[in-house]
């Protein structure tokens, strides 16, 4: 077989935050020394990555004044020019400050939420000058360990105020980003507002600029809510709000993670590859991982190297599993395809329908109680090629 090696046009991509993780946790120190931002731009792109996203305080240590600030981009941006790399994405950190204890958009104080606008609002212009089409919104102090302490009804209407402003901020500065919300049901807050896909999308449809928000589903923050990713994926794509993805490893619904993409639910990995590459999704393939606590300076970029190993070894095995005539066989067998046939013959309305006698009256309910699906053959077909038993 030959060896999967990532090119600039799998579009894989990290954050600044991943590999540059110095593995502390509430337990324990960190492991790792700090990472300096350009050795992660140039060693991510020795490993075959296409892009690199940060936080505004990944790049810019926070409190940095206007000269340091301008050295820090300086230095980032010539980095870029001489790799190559990409910025696809960009976001703020409203969530390690003590100041956002409460959250940003939705903090109780109005002080924090305007501070937390002008704050987004600075980082949306790098964002912009760096050349990023997406912005990522991760409301991970949004939200409360009490339910005495917000009115969630009003904190929704000072996230849709805080978006609004900013989708405004946008448009008129002619910046041509796309924003994305980032689900996640919980951690570091007890209860996290918008939780899931299906939160955000409902939440979406209420914006003054819904056209211009989407989604970055995270694996694990659906998985720690106990809810399959790839439905979750598909209904996304399904709405077309798919605009950018994080990909990382989860062992159900206990804390984040952040494993290497795969060292989790390999078969879901495995399906989510596989609807990814078969389902019209575009963007970068992103990894929001973190390098073991238990791993060295060195072992970090084992780590990276194995996110994308593993995504082109999955989207083999995906391809391979399209192409097997037992796997079309097996799904013809199982009835996929006919799903995709309209319950109404064209032209045909409920009128004709109700007076259709073999849809209903003259319809064997039994024999058709009996007629068994052949999902185990199919799902057995897919773990062998998973496995690598068939090519």
């Amino acid at each position: 077989m030959q060896e999967p090696r990532p090119t600039r046009d799998d579009k894989f991509s990290f954050g600044l935050w991943t590999v540059g993780w110095p593995a502390r946790d509430p337990f324990g120190d960190a492991t790792r020394p700090p990472l300096d931002p350009v050795e992660s731009v140039h060693r991510l792109a020795e490993l075959g990555a296409y892009g690199v996203t940060f936080h505004d305080d990944d790049l810019i240590p926070f409190g940095a004044d206007g000269d340091q600030r301008e050295r820090h981009v300086k230095r980032f941006r010539e980095a870029l020019e001489a790799t190559g790399l990409v910025v696809p994405m960009a976001t703020t950190n409203t969530f390690t400050h003590p100041v956002f204890r409460d959250g940003a958009f939705t903090a109780n104080d109005r002080d924090v939420r305007r501070y937390a606008v002008r704050k987004i609002m600075r980082n949306l212009d790098l964002a912009a000058e760096l050349g990023a089409h997406t912005y990522v919104f991760w409301g991970g102090r949004e939200g409360a360990e009490t339910d005495a302490a917000k009115d969630v009804r009003v904190a929704l209407d000072r996230y849709k105020e805080g978006l609004d402003l900013l989708c405004q901020y946008v448009v008129d500065r002619g910046y041509g980003l796309r924003f994305a919300i980032e689900p996640k049901p919980n951690e570091p807050r007890g209860d996290i507002l918008l939780p899931t896909v299906g939160h955000a999308l409902a939440f979406i449809g209420a914006l003054e600029h819904a056209d211009m928000v989407g989604l970055n589903p995270e694996v694990g923050h659906e998985q720690m809510a106990g809810l399959n990713f790839v439905h979750g994926i598909a209904q996304a794509l399904w709405h077309g709000k798919l605009f950018h993805i994080d990909l990382n490893g989860q062992h159900g619904p206990k804390y984040d993670q952040d494993l290497v993409f795969g060292h989790g639910d390999v078969k879901s990995a495995f399906f989510l590859v596989d609807l990814l590459e078969h389902g019209g999704y575009q963007g970068p393939r992103h990894f929001d991982y973190k390098p073991p606590r238990t791993e060295d300076p060195d072992d970090v970029w084992v780590s990276a190297a194995a996110n994308m190993r593993t995504y082109l070894l999955l989207k083999e095995r995906a391809a391979a599993f399209r192409a097997d005539p037992e796997v079309a066989a097996a799904m013809e067998a199982a009835r996929v395809p006919e799903l995709a046939v309209p319950t109404l013959a064209e032209g045909e309305t409920w009128e004709d329908l109700r007076g259709d006698r073999g849809a209903f009256e003259d319809f064997d309910v039994e024999a058709a109680g009996r007629r068994g699906m052949h999902y185990a053959a199919l799902d057995q077909l897919a773990v062998e090629h998973l496995l690598g038993a068939r090519s």
